[in-house]
Formats: structure tokens, sequence, C-alpha cells
């Protein structure tokens, strides 16, 4: 399962409904096909497109991949996405994400996608949640198992500095209620 990305990039379109008549773009490595037609691949690209509302995703991958459970890799940057979406956090298998360069203004919607038991690498630069000061660390915070965060590693010492970062916050949290 492991064949080249559905790469379903820059084809212009705002609706993931709108994917399903779009043909994947080929690359050096071949999409492999099912007897169903479907591919037989854990990765798909939808980025640079217009994308606003991720309510198809699932359908989407059911329409394109031979087992859409185990999506691991999933490349929704440079679109035009607003909220982290709860579908998102229904890809349990799902290792890489790269929302960069959308439109997140919410950095506590980053928290949803701590359920995600694999997740290790994310991309968020480009969005409004990176002017928030706390941003690197609220994302590590949220996301413990990270080892990549905006093409950089995640050091030990961010790791410490995101844990007492989310101890002072929860603190100040309880203080005002």
């Amino acid at each position: 399962m492991n064949g080249a990305p559905v790469d379903l990039s820059f084809k212009h379109f705002s609706s993931l409904s709108d994917a399903w008549t779009e043909e994947p773009s080929s690359s050096l490595r071949p999409l492999k096909r099912n007897s169903k037609k479907k591919y037989l691949s854990c990765s798909m690209r939808l980025n640079n497109n217009n994308i606003t509302d991720l309510h198809d995703l699932h359908a989407t991958f059911g329409h394109f991949l031979a087992e859409p459970s185990q999506l691991a890799w999933l490349d929704l940057s440079f679109n035009n996405i607003s909220h982290i979406d709860k579908v998102l956090c229904e890809l349990l298998e799902l290792r890489v994400l790269y929302l960069h360069g959308n439109g997140l203004f919410i950095l506590s919607e980053v928290d949803r996608l701590g359920v995600l038991p694999r997740l290790h690498t994310i991309t968020l630069h480009g969005n409004m949640i990176e002017t928030n000061k706390a941003y690197r660390s609220r994302v590590i915070s949220a996301l413990p198992r990270l080892k990549t965060m905006d093409f950089s590693a995640v050091t030990r010492q961010e790791r410490v500095m995101a844990k007492i970062w989310s101890q002072s916050h929860r603190r100040s949290r309880e203080t005002l209620q």
C-alpha cells in the first residue's frame, strides 16, 4: 500500500466533491489500482486548490483509495481552510498532515488533533495562528508525539518549554475560575 500519492493538487476545485471528476496527476512513480479501480496508496495531495470545507473528505478518500482508513499522509496546504474540522480527527492512521498556507485563525483548534495517535509531522505556518506568541509551544503541547513541526525538528528543549507553558497556562486558567 505504499504506492505514489494520489495527486489532486492544482486542480482549482473549491468543493471536495468536485475532485471526484478529476483524474490524479501522474508522477514519476505510477499509481497502482486494484480490481475495483481504486488507488493502492495511503497518501493524498489536495494542496493548492480552493477548498474551504472538509465535510466530503471521507467520501473523497472512499472515491479514490482502496483502503481509505489507512490514509497516513495528507496535504491540504494552500487552500482556504479556516477551521480544523472534526473529520481530520477521525483519521487514526494519519502520520503527516500539511495545513500550511490556509486561513486557520484559532490556535486552540489545533488541540483537536491531539486524538490522532500516530501524528508525528504537521505544518501550520502561513496561517494567522502563527502570529500568536505561544504558537509553537501551544502546538507542541497539544500534540506531544510530534517529531517535526513546520519542517523543523521538535527538540527536547522545546518539549520541556511546551510542558512548562502548558502547566502555567493551566494554572492561570484555574485562577481565573
